[in-house]
């Protein structure tokens, strides 16, 4: 047996002994097996808690996300599931939440929830920055309609994290490339700068881009770039990202670049000088002037 299953239901059905069980498979969740050694995909977790609630639960939430084909998801991440009762355990999350037939669809053999109510979950139950970059993820594979996630949250307006979704939906862009891209364009917006671009066409000869910005200003020239760690450990990468921005610059661009290192409150500064030094005029109000005192 090579594949996820229910101890209780192997047993009785004469497909292993209690010693082959004991002796041969490992748990993952209450009387649910694999066997030993077995490297665990987010799929095979899924099936495991889906099979620990009774077949009955529904999978939501990141899980939810990433059997929708959604990137930047880690195969260890706990599993979400909704519309059962169960107990709660290490690396499964029971949400005894209401989910109606037409929230739920099927992905890669399982029950799992639409991907309206799956923006519609990241949005309340992840923390503020982790939820706009689950909901980018979502967008970036396949677009879903902020207005029906909206009509979703009409529906169960008494719904816990309602309000922090509200306030992240219209932010949503599917253009951020990675969860850094996302929290960076959170900071700007905080911070009262303008709210960026993403994924900005540059073009040479006015007919083929020569480059895509992460994000930026095209009416200013200043494009915010992430500069990840795979860039600087790479050097053929980080010459040839050398290269490109020199390029940019020729092209009358100011190019921000920021680095994993950096506190927000440094990068901030840069690019609000260069956003100024362009024309723009920033006015932040007290609450922008709150969020700029946490970057420091």
């Amino acid at each position: 047996m090579g594949e996820v299953f229910l101890g209780g239901e192997a047993l009785a059905a004469g497909r292993v002994t209690r010693h082959e069980l004991q002796r041969w498979y490992t748990t993952i969740y209450r009387g649910v097996y694999v066997p030993r050694g077995t490297e665990l995909s987010l799929r095979d977790r899924a099936i495991g808690a889906w099979l620990a609630s009774g077949r009955r639960g529904v999978v939501a939430g990141v899980a939810a996300s990433a059997l929708h084909q959604t990137s930047w998801v880690d195969p260890t991440e706990p599993i979400e599931l909704v519309g059962v009762k169960c107990r709660s355990q290490p690396g499964l999350i029971p949400r005894l939440e209401k989910v109606a037939d037409d929230e739920v669809t099927r992905a890669s053999g399982l029950p799992v929830t639409t991907r309206v109510r799956t923006a519609y979950d990241l949005g309340r139950h992840q923390k503020r920055p982790q939820a706009l970059a689950r909901l980018d993820a979502l967008m970036w594979t396949q677009r879903f309609s902020i207005d029906a996630v909206v009509e979703l949250a009409d529906s169960y307006p008494r719904a816990r994290g309602v309000r922090q979704l509200r306030e992240l939906l219209p932010l949503v862009d599917g253009g951020a490339d990675s969860p850094r891209e996302s929290h960076i364009r959170l900071w700007l917006i905080d911070a009262g700068m303008p709210r960026p671009q993403t994924q900005i066409p540059v073009f040479a000869d006015g007919l083929q881009a020569v480059a895509y910005l992460d994000m930026g200003w095209e009416e200013f020239k200043v494009a915010v770039e992430y500069d990840g760690d795979h860039h600087r450990k790479d050097r053929r990468q980080y010459v040839k990202d050398i290269r490109r921005i020199r390029m940019l610059e020729e092209m009358g661009w100011i190019i921000i670049r920021v680095i994993a290192e950096e506190r927000p409150a440094q990068w901030l500064a840069r690019v609000e000088s260069a956003l100024v030094s362009r024309g723009c005029r920033i006015e932040i109000n007290e609450l922008q002037r709150f969020f700029r005192t946490l970057a420091a």
